[in-house]
C-alpha cells in the first residue's frame, strides 16, 4: 500500500510541476540559470576556503574564477539568458546558411539536388532568425515542452492507479489467458 501512496504522490507532484512550467516558463529559464550560478558557485568557494584553510602557495585563480561567474549568474540570470539564446540563434543562422550554401555547391557539382533537402536548412535559419528576433520566448519553448509532458505523464499515471484501485476492489488480480487449438 506503501507503493500506492507513493505512486499517487509522485504522479501529483509531476502534474503540479507541469502546470507551473507552462504557466510560468519564464520563471523556469531564471531559476535554471540561477541554479548552473549555483552548481559554480560552490566549487569556487569551496577552493578559495580550501587554499585559506591550508595555507597553499598558488591562489586558486580558477575556483575564484567559478565563483564569481556563480555569483554573476544568481545576481544577473536574465542577461545569462538572452546571451545564450542570441548565441544559440546565432548559430542556427549561420547552420542553415552554411547547408544551404552547401546544396548549392553540390548541386553545381553533381547536377540537382531534390528541393525536399533545402527544408531543413531554411527551418533552421527560420529558427535562428525567430530566436534573434525574440530570445526570451524561444527559451521558455523547451520549459512549456517539458511542462506538457508533465502534465500528459501525471494525467496518464493518475489514471492508470485509479483504474488499477476499481480492478482491485471489484477483485480482479489477475488475467488468465485461454489457450484455444483447434483440433481437426
Amino acid at each position: 500500500m506503501k507503493l500506492f501512496g507513493y505512486s499517487v504522490v509522485s504522479s501529483l507532484c509531476a502534474l503540479i510541476m507541469g502546470i507551473l512550467l507552462v504557466v510560468w516558463p519564464e520563471a523556469a529559464v531564471i531559476y535554471l540559470v540561477i541554479t548552473v550560478g549555483v552548481l559554480f558557485l560552490l566549487p569556487g568557494l569551496y577552493g578559495i576556503l580550501a587554499y585559506f584553510s591550508s595555507r597553499g602557495n598558488v591562489f586558486p585563480v580558477v575556483a575564484l574564477g567559478s565563483a564569481l561567474l556563480g555569483i554573476w549568474l544568481i545576481v544577473m540570470p536574465g542577461f545569462f539568458v538572452s546571451i545564450l539564446m542570441y548565441v544559440l540563434g546565432a548559430l542556427l543562422v549561420f547552420g542553415g546558411v552554411s547547408q544551404l550554401m552547401g546544396f548549392i555547391s553540390a548541386r553545381k557539382l553533381a547536377g540537382s539536388v531534390p528541393g525536399i533537402f533545402y527544408v531543413i536548412p531554411v527551418l533552421l535559419l527560420l529558427a535562428g532568425i525567430l530566436i534573434l528576433v525574440n530570445p526570451f520566448e524561444a527559451a521558455k519553448v523547451p520549459f512549456i515542452v517539458l511542462g506538457v509532458s508533465s502534465i500528459v505523464y501525471g494525467l496518464t499515471d493518475l489514471f492508470r492507479i485509479i483504474r488499477y484501485r476499481q480492478k482491485k476492489e471489484a477483485g480482479i488480480t489477475d488475467v488468465e489467458v485461454i489457450d484455444e487449438r483447434r483440433e481437426g
